[in-house]
């Protein structure tokens, strides 16, 4: 009979956590992609809630946005779109706040990349990939080191240029660009890395904010929390980021 009185106790909470369980849909830069998806399971296994992913250039993202795209939650590649979510409407006034700190690479599977400033100097190479400077702040992050180091106009000719960052890392991977800027953290233990000086171009803040859409949804409020939790943290910082 105990037996009993515990498998039904124990039936009742499975069943109302699965009846509070909600699902939350969070557009994320593209370059986060990798570690977005590792922290689906982390959330799913600390919350009970399910989330969906949007992956897409931080400017496309915000766009589709204002345009009335269902997204509840956004983290953005910079600190610019978030904060003008919530001064334009879209986003909850004192959630915005900064879940990364990015790092740019120079990559290449052919070139040796030990001196990568070198290699941009040389300039011998046809073609070199970068992510849309106008939607992509990577892209932003590359074209202030080209200008940093003077070679905008030796380099400008040469370039080919992403959708967003995935898209210029398949540009290097298959070959159209024997190199491109990309995120630090979307070629992490790889060979053919030069990453960037911090210096040579402005901090890729990574900011997020939870959008009014989610404001009533209780798998939006636990996603934004969920990121700023140890466990989301240490998977984070693994792949290549710095976390205040």
């Amino acid at each position: 009979m105990m037996n009993c009185m515990v498998l039904g106790v124990l039936a009742g909470l499975l069943l109302s956590t699965a009846a509070h369980a909600e699902s939350v849909s969070v557009a994320v830069a593209a370059n986060f992609t990798k570690v977005a998806e590792e922290l689906a399971p982390l959330f799913k296994a600390e919350t009970g809630h399910d989330v969906t992913y949007s992956f897409g250039a931080t400017g496309q993202l915000y766009t589709q946005i204002t345009q009335g795209a269902p997204f509840e939650v956004f983290l953005a590649a910079d600190d610019v779109r978030p904060t003008q979510a919530v001064t334009e409407g879209f986003g909850v006034g004192g959630s915005v706040f900064t879940y990364a700190i990015g790092a740019l690479a120079l990559y290449s599977t052919s070139i040796d990349m030990a001196d990568g400033k070198a290699v941009l100097e040389a300039g011998a190479f046809d073609k070199i990939a970068i992510a849309d400077p106008a939607t992509a702040p990577y892209g932003q992050a590359a074209t202030e080191t080209i200008a940093a180091l003077g070679l905008t106009d030796a380099v400008t000719p040469k370039l080919v240029t992403g959708e967003n960052i995935t898209q210029t890392l398949q540009f290097v991977e298959s070959g159209n660009a024997e190199l491109g800027f990309v995120a630090a953290s979307q070629v992490a233990g790889k060979s053919g890395v030069w990453i960037v000086p911090a210096n040579l171009f402005e901090p890729i803040r990574q900011d997020a904010v939870l959008l009014k859409t989610g404001e009533g949804n209780p798998a939006a409020t636990a996603y934004v929390d969920f990121l700023r939790s140890d466990a989301a943290v240490v998977v984070i910082e693994a792949a290549g980021y710095l976390v205040e």
